[in-house]
């Protein structure tokens, strides 16, 4: 790890932004504690020099060629692939990724920016037929203008790049504002496509504090849509902001994703992918399966798997190639998860492994025998902890699949295609992975959730609906017949 302090400053009209009164936050890594880097925060006239640029910027941005549009995001997609080790550095030293994630991210990014760029050429409106004579009519895709997207600290490259990448590729201008954990991954991308030849102004990074950010984005008029990733709690007072100005608003929430594990699965595959799906970059993940629901006859014996498969999962440095679990973002998570365990064991759950920290990093663990009333049947804990439920039978676990007020992403491991077809159909959830866990997201297929896990999707041509204006247009050729 690099011993060198550096300083961060939002990105704005093209160049880092200083000006008086910006506070500083300390960006230490989460594993060591180390101080790396402090980081200038926007303030308010901060904010509105970025709004302005976005406005300006976008007005010949959208303007420009697709060919043109394509070109700079290809471009950047190669300088990812160029700096990806670097890249991945920052993400572990920053966020605490392990090494396997951040390259994971990385290679995602190159993907995205690759499928912007030919989303770039495929903005499209259509033809139909008219209901009156002599008349063409269609549909144009235009700009919205200025998008905003609030990014998270989990995947600061991943959710901030599926949120910016399809918003330049249609013509419109950014302003990122990230995770206050993460303002070095998200001012790569100002690197990156500064050097990738996007105008000044037409991407802006914006870190700043939540207080200065919220009423102000939305209750501007510049703004056309937001976008966010992040918790329920807070993408409800964004929806009631959304409301209150009329603002366009796509929300990626939290989730208790379920995987679904019936009696004719094969175990070992089962067991694999269960904690694959729960444990991959600590459990921080919205569509982590965090609840593991398995059909009574073969519970006992896939508990046991699952106990020895976690009691060998690497923990710790996530600098090291061989670790799976890193450290959490914020250690008071951790203080969080023992919560749930306590209340969970004190209501008659299990605790099969795990339950300890270790600095900064909190041991994979398994609950068993989770039922309603316990807080961990409801709640995301946010963090490396497996929930296991018992199934009567199949129409029992799709009961308790369903039993949440989140519905992200869903999986199922059976042998039985009827079953796992009808698992499909009747899942309350955004994705459905059959014979996989939960955890799965491809940069060019819809991604988001059903009621409390958000509206709108995300990813190429689905993020590229919702960023652009769709218009009517008529023609009438010769003069059109009027009744006076």
């Amino acid at each position: 790890m690099s011993t060198e302090i550096k300083t961060y400053y939002p990105y704005i009209n093209g160049r880092a932004w200083q000006s008086e009164g910006q506070p500083v936050r300390e960006v230490k890594n989460p594993y060591t504690g180390q101080l790396m880097a402090k980081a200038h925060l926007a303030t308010a006239a901060d904010i509105e020099q970025a709004l302005a640029s976005a406005q300006a910027a976008q007005v010949a941005w959208g303007k420009t060629l697709a060919s043109e549009r394509e070109a700079i995001l290809l471009k950047a997609a190669d300088i990812v692939e160029r700096r990806r080790m670097e890249i991945a550095q920052v993400l572990i030293e920053e966020g605490g990724n392990v090494f396997g994630k951040a390259m994971f991210e990385c290679d995602y990014m190159i993907s995205t920016f690759r499928i912007a760029a030919g989303q770039a050429r495929d903005v499209r409106g259509e033809t139909m037929p008219a209901d009156a004579p002599n008349r063409i009519s269609m549909t144009l895709r235009q700009p919205l203008g200025v998008v905003v997207g609030i990014g998270p600290f989990n995947a600061p490259l991943l959710l901030n790049g599926k949120k910016l990448a399809p918003a330049l590729a249609a013509g419109n201008s950014f302003i990122l504002k990230p995770s206050p954990y993460t303002p070095i991954a998200a001012l790569l991308f100002a690197e990156i496509l500064e050097e990738a030849g996007l105008p000044p102004g037409v991407l802006n990074v914006i870190p700043t504090t939540d207080e200065a950010v919220g009423e102000t984005l939305f209750s501007d008029p510049r703004v056309k849509l937001i976008t966010f990733t992040g918790s329920a709690k807070v993408g409800r007072i964004l929806s009631e902001l959304a409301g209150r100005y009329q603002k366009r608003i796509v929300l990626e929430l939290g989730g208790k994703s379920p995987i679904v594990v019936l009696a004719d699965a094969d175990l070992d595959y089962a067991v694999r992918s269960a904690a694959f799906g729960i444990f991959f970059n600590q459990g921080q993940v919205c569509m982590a399966n965090s609840r593991i629901i398995v059909e009574a006859p073969i519970y006992d014996a896939f508990c046991k798997a699952l106990v020895e498969k976690v009691r060998q999962v690497p923990f710790g440095d996530p600098a090291l190639p061989t670790t799976a679990v890193g450290p959490l973002i914020d250690p008071r998570q951790a203080e969080f998860i023992r919560g749930h365990i306590d209340d969970a064991v004190s209501k008659g759950a299990q605790l099969l492994t795990g339950g300890q920290v270790h600095g900064g990093v909190f041991e994979p663990s398994v609950l068993a025998g989770v039922e309603p009333g316990m807080e961990v049947y409801n709640e995301e804990s946010f963090g490396p902890l497996a929930a296991v439920y018992k199934a009567n039978d199949y129409e029992h676990a799709v009961t308790l699949a369903n039993d949440t007020s989140y519905g992200l992403s869903s999986g199922i491991v059976t042998n039985d295609l009827q079953k796992a077809f009808d698992f499909a159909l009747r899942i309350e959830a955004g994705s459905v992975h059959i014979n996989d866990n939960a955890f799965d997201d491809d940069p060019n297929a819809p991604f988001g959730g059903f009621k409390n896990s958000g509206y709108g999707k995300e990813n190429g041509r689905y993020s590229v609906a919702d960023m652009t204006e769709l218009k009517w247009v008529t023609v009438q050729l010769g003069e059109r017949q009027l009744p006076f």
